[in-house]
């Protein structure tokens, strides 16, 4: 956890939403000096910070509308705090809450440096960051839909599809082995939406892949370079990760990752496990998908793989295949050098004989 611990004249604490958002104004000794709630744009926003001069800082919790203040301030040079939305509701919680009293604790804490970072990502990637997620959206969607087809398919007890229907050209004849006509219906509206989602995931996934040759091509080499790691995967961890340098140590790269458990430790006991869900879900599944393609048609990782079983069991093991291409890929993106077989498995038995 970061906290940001710089000393300014003015702190500005706001709780921000969609179309309001309440403004608290301290000094370096606390007072209040405006504390209002008001229209949530940058007209409004820029005339209540016009009469406090430069040397001011500017705090809001990390919703889906943050965008535009992080955006507000670069442009006036303004320095931008965006509050980490976990950490802040285990600190800041009371009996008693309002928009009014949540932008006085937001500024108090910023003022006492004790207001937990989140990470405010560049306004140049962020839009194709979105985007990619956005994908990710439409491919849970056509999967519901491949394993609605496949279960009505079961349903009727009719022989298995003999190819993947996830490809088009397998879906054309779909429709002609269900005699009863609703049913006949029901598949061909989703053939429907699998031929539209295609079409849809095949422009996204394209115009994303000339953005990111522009944005970092480096660095998209060379995660592709890692066996098991497609376009896809290399595509969601470079926009994930966007400057490898904001991680200070690997620790807090594989922990941001979701790839280790934090431990708690109280009067000498100690447990590990809980709070699993902070950190960054998107890499989190891209290197669990990694782990299992890292596998295919790869015999060493396969040996690898086998030793962790019968030490850790099956889970673990996968688990700790993803650590340890969590913490390659911090070092490859370091040093700016692919995929090196030969370390990652010369470090693998050093690991196992530990």
């Amino acid at each position: 956890m970061r906290f940001y611990n710089q000393h300014h004249e003015f702190y500005v604490g706001i709780d921000l939403h969609a179309r309001q958002m309440y403004l608290c104004i301290i000094d370096n000794t606390g007072t209040i000096h405006f504390h209002r709630n008001m229209p949530a744009n940058p007209e409004h926003l820029q005339r209540a910070l016009q009469p406090f001069g430069d040397n001011i800082v500017v705090a809001v919790e990390c919703i889906f509308t943050w965008y535009w203040i992080a955006d507000f301030c670069t442009e006036r040079g303004i320095d931008f705090v965006l509050g980490h939305a976990l950490y802040m509701k285990a600190i800041h919680g009371g009996k008693t809450k309002n928009d009014k009293i949540d932008s006085q604790k937001i500024a108090t804490l910023l003022r006492g440096g004790m207001l937990p970072e989140a990470y405010v990502y560049p306004r140049q990637m962020r839009s194709t960051r979105d985007l990619l997620r956005r994908r990710q959206y439409f491919m849970h969607q056509q999967s519901e839909i491949l394993t609605h087809i496949q279960n009505t398919n079961t349903q009727y007890t009719f022989t298995p599809f003999p190819t993947r229907i996830k490809y088009q050209n397998n879906r054309s004849d779909i429709t002609e082995r269900f005699d009863d006509p609703m049913v006949k219906k029901t598949i061909e509206a989703d053939v429907t939406l699998l031929d539209i989602l295609h079409h849809i995931l095949v422009d996204l996934e394209s115009q994303i892949l000339r953005q990111a040759r522009q944005h970092d091509p480096v660095a998209l080499h060379i995660l592709r370079s890692i066996p098991g790691v497609g376009k896809i995967l290399a595509l969601v961890i470079l926009y994930e990760i966007h400057d490898i340098n904001r991680f200070p140590a690997i620790g807090n790269f594989i922990s941001y990752a979701r790839l280790v458990k934090c431990s708690h430790e109280s009067a000498g006991k100690r447990k590990t496990g809980g709070h699993n869900k902070i950190g960054n879900a998107h890499l989190k599944w891209a290197f669990s998908e990694a782990a299992v393609l890292f596998l295919r048609s790869n015999e060493p990782a396969k040996h690898y793989h086998q030793k962790l079983v019968g030490k850790y069991g099956k889970a673990k093991a996968l688990s700790i295949i993803a650590q340890k291409l969590g913490r390659t890929v911090y070092i490859m993106l370091k040093r700016k050098e692919p995929f090196d077989p030969k370390r990652f498995f010369q470090d693998g038995a050093h690991e196992m004989t530990a």
